[in-house]
């Protein structure tokens, strides 16, 4: 039916965002969707620069990380979800210069990534998911992506969060539902 992009935001291949990925992809996969997965790794991340060598071919001139091989995943996925840590109210630093540098020269310059439902999805232990969501959410809304959401914010504590896992598996099911449409 489709495959659903989830970008694990965390170098913890393990971790919460990990986690509350994989309760998205069980409902996903509950719901006839396949999922596939981009993982942040623990390289480092080189901020945009704003060279604009990015205008004709959209992609970035840096090869020295994997934010090209974003742009590619997101192309091929029908649906995506990306999901962050809050180290600090707000997304990982890393994602987010893998995400101004891969939104700037897609989106920017062609909106390549227009029409694609997307979700953001944070982990946190106690405050800054919904400003991490948030800022997400406006790389979404400035590539006319429409934004799938639940009902609450998407946030995520742990294992021992009933209602967050509740908010997850309708975020997925809502991201289905989308789909289907």
């Amino acid at each position: 039916m489709g495959k659903v992009l989830l970008v694990n935001g965390s170098p913890h291949k393990n971790g919460n965002t990990a986690a509350a990925l994989k309760i998205m992809e069980k409902e996903l996969h509950e719901q006839g969707f396949d999922t596939f997965w981009f993982q942040l790794d623990e390289k480092p991340v080189r901020g945009c620069i704003d060279c604009r060598n990015c205008v004709s071919g959209h992609r970035c001139v840096f090869q020295d990380d994997r934010c090209n091989e974003l742009i590619e995943s997101i192309l091929e996925a029908d649906a995506v979800v990306i999901g962050t840590p809050v180290y600090f109210a707000g997304p990982s630093g890393a994602l987010t210069a893998l995400l101004d540098r891969a939104f700037y020269a897609a989106a920017n310059f062609g909106q390549l990534f227009k029409g694609k439902p997307a979700a953001a999805v944070a982990t946190c232990w106690r405050a800054g998911a919904t400003p991490a969501i948030d800022r997400i959410n406006k790389y979404f809304t400035f590539s006319q992506m429409p934004v799938v959401s639940s009902e609450y914010w998407n946030g995520y504590l742990g294992p021992d969060d009933s209602f967050g896992i509740g908010v997850l598996k309708t975020l997925a099911a809502n991201m289905a539902d989308m789909l289907r449409k």
